[in-house]
């Protein structure tokens, strides 16, 4: 299949491009309504910001890796149409803020100039593909992942069958079976195994976090690498078919997954296997080349020295290539501006193998830098401040943008990252290179801090004091990675004012400290103490009869506390919803044809299967069917509209069903295209007598 991650000249790309425009000029003109808008431009990378009148971008960086020539590229755009300011995400990409919508097809165009899309990065989508900093230079792994996370990223990318799920989707590649790609929250999670010689991976399932968060389910100890995009395009048919649509909160994968059962869940992915467009690809193997730095010295003084030791012992990852090391580099809260960036991308050039992650941890790793070049580069990143001690340590914490920008934020995560951070390194020093503990922070409780998976955990919420209310704080503890695709979530111990939470934590970690055993990580002392033994000691912090005024202003904010969410976008008109879904099915026969003529039969298929969903759903909306999932609106259409089988002498679900039981042939897609318009104008003319009745 062919990669669309290319440059502007793509036509498809270009075709991409210009659409946006044209969608936000129909949308500016009331000529599409609020919510298809929103679904539109959330594929395209543009969401919703707190503040009116403003979009937050969403760039994506399968795996996370990146060029300085990449880098440089999101630093101008992010200066053109931003504020100057890169935010790293815990899906290993860049958001920036305070855009323009009528901006955003030319930021877009701006960024594929470097290879970069916005495409499919928020939404009903394949989010961005993750995988393990390490990949590739990880000395247990049984090979590097990578070219098999970009090809997973260009097989999915404008596939018709993720275009408009019911949620979205995300996929995890972990380098080893110590899974620092933290497989075991994904929908899909990959762990590299070697069996008789052959390359596989183990699979796991509908996992996730949020506020039910649930551990993936291993569903193949050993996947043979060329099943695994025919393996992960049959979850995601199941999940576009059986996934709920209606009700958000439970429309994931684990939900659906737990409804039907593990067993049902492998059945229907066994009766897609039929329809793919591939029974086995074969992965491109081909490693992203990995350029050989220039050797610069340079000698240390004697007081440099002390602090390069330390560094080096703390922020540096020895290679398994001989020689190299990977360095790296804790970024606060996430954020670095541009012009900080834009020289980071020069020493990058100069003194590494150009083959930097950004990581899910919100830091950033440069790569393959050769030994001789540490002091020089410690010394170089010293002048742009980016040398301080705790990559990936219990001062290298992970907060969301809460309050700051997102429509969902309750609590200011990131003013109350920075105070933790703050505390940990004046006052507990000695914790950043003796334990891998981590510290997590959500401002709400859909985890994007991830929370759940920290050692120690903070999640945003809210706090009553008669008819006052004040930020407040859920405190968890004992979650992690346990290795091998397991994990543990957190217990939820106990709910604070957020100014408290300070406190909290210096009672965590000097309780930690004093009562540990040598070399006792955090939650092997958590699993010894128990979950009632803290919350015991903590519960005081929950009072809240005895609350002052402080209390009711958050971190990093001067004016009293208000719970409030932030305004969305302009208004469209009122529409007819049944007319507009009837308009996208005609839209996506469109996509079939175009994609027929250019033999893409496999798509072609989808696309017509969608418009005839489209149709039927708009139809039963006059009826008040059950039109929660695909597979509801396939069984509601026959129970409410028996003169279709009448007028065709077969039912609508035999019809739509046949995408399953056939191979995506030449024969079949123009078949399968012709009962779609057949089915769409059957349904546009029952639609209009009901009208004219």
């Amino acid at each position: 299949m062919e990669s669309f991650r290319s440059e502007i000249e793509n036509p498809i790309v270009h075709k991409d491009i210009i659409e946006l425009g044209k969608k936000i000029a129909a949308f500016r003109n009331h000529e599409m309504d609020e919510d298809r808008f929103k679904s539109l431009r959330l594929a395209r990378g543009v969401y919703g910001q707190r503040q009116e009148g403003v979009q937050m971008v969403r760039i994506k960086i399968p795996y996370g890796r990146m060029t300085a020539k990449q880098l440089v590229r999101v630093a101008n755009v992010s200066d053109e149409y931003s504020r100057g300011n890169l935010h790293i995400t815990t899906r290993q990409d860049f958001q920036i803020h305070y855009v323009s919508l009528d901006r955003t097809p030319e930021l877009w165009s701006e960024l594929e100039k470097d290879s970069i899309t916005l495409r499919e990065a928020c939404g009903n989508t394949v989010r961005n593909v993750t995988a393990s900093i390490y990949a590739g230079v990880d000395k247990n792994e049984p090979f590097d992942v990578s070219p098999y996370a970009q090809a997973v990223f260009e097989y999915f990318l404008r596939n018709p069958v993720c275009n408009e799920m019911g949620r979205k989707i995300k996929f995890a590649f972990s380098s080893s079976s110590e899974d620092a790609g933290i497989s075991f929250v994904h929908d899909i999670g990959y762990l590299p195994v070697i069996k008789n010689g052959e390359r596989g991976f183990k699979i796991l399932v509908a996992g996730g976090i949020g506020s039910q968060p649930q551990l993936a389910k291993p569903v193949y100890e050993f996947l043979h690498e060329d099943k695994i995009i025919p393996f992960t395009e049959s979850v995601l048919r199941v999940f576009d078919k059986h996934g709920e649509r209606n009700r958000r909160n439970k429309a994931r994968l684990k939900y659906l997954v737990a409804e039907i059962g593990l067993d049902a869940f492998l059945e229907l992915i066994e009766k897609e296997n039929k329809s793919l467009s591939v029974q086995s690809y074969k992965i491109n193997r081909t490693i992203p080349e990995v350029k050989t730095p220039e050797i610069v010295q340079y000698q240390l003084s004697d007081q440099e020295q002390v602090e390069f030791d330390k560094w080096v012992s703390i922020n540096t990852y020895e290679q398994k290539q001989e020689g190299y090391y990977s360095v790296g580099i804790p970024v606060k809260n996430g954020d670095i501006r541009s012009d900080k960036a834009r020289d980071l991308a020069k020493i990058i050039e100069k003194y590494t193998g150009d083959d930097t992650r950004l990581t899910a941890s919100q830091s950033i790793l440069l790569r393959f830098v050769p030994k001789e070049n540490l002091p020089t580069l410690y010394k170089a990143l010293k002048s742009l401040d980016l040398v301080q001690i705790g990559f990936h340590k219990i001062n290298d914490i992970v907060t969301c943008p809460g309050t700051d920008t997102c429509n969902l934020g309750i609590a200011s995560s990131m003013g109350l990252g920075a105070k933790l951070k703050e505390v940990v390194e004046q006052e507990y020093a000695d914790l950043i290179g003796t334990t891998d503990l981590s510290i997590k922070i959500s401002g709400c409780m859909n985890a994007c801090g991830q929370h759940t998976i920290g050692n120690i955990g903070f999640q945003g919420m809210t706090i009553k004091s008669g008819k006052l209310i004040a930020p407040a704080t859920q405190i968890l503890l004992g979650g992690g990675i346990l290795g091998n695709g397991e994990g543990r979530f957190a217990d939820k111990l106990l709910k604070v004012p957020s100014k408290r939470t300070p406190d909290v934590l210096r009672w965590i970690l000097s309780d930690y400290k004093s009562n540990k055993t040598e070399g006792q990580e955090f939650l092997a002392y958590y699993d010894e103490k128990g979950s009632d033994y803290f919350y015991q000691a903590l519960k005081h912090y929950g009072e809240v009869d005895n609350l002052e005024p402080s209390d009711f202003i958050d971190w990093g904010n001067e004016e009293e506390y208000k719970m409030e969410i932030g305004v969305g976008e302009c208004a469209g008109v009122a529409v007819d919803l049944v007319l507009t879904l009837i308009a996208e099915g005609d839209e996506k026969i469109t996509f079939a044809e175009e994609n027929l003529e250019l033999g893409n039969y496999a798509d072609s298929i989808y696309q017509a299967y969608a418009a005839t969903i489209n149709a039927g759903k708009a139809l039963l909306l006059t009826a008040k069917a059950k039109t929660n999932s695909h597979a509801s609106i396939i069984t509601a259409f026959d129970e409410q509209f028996p003169r279709f089988e009448a007028d065709f002498g077969v039912k609508y679900a035999e019809l739509v069903n046949q995408i399953s039981d056939n191979e995506p042939t030449e024969t079949f897609a123009n078949i399968y295209l012709s009962k779609a318009k057949s089915i769409s104008s059957w349904i546009k003319k029952t639609r209009e007598n009901q009208i004219n009745e």
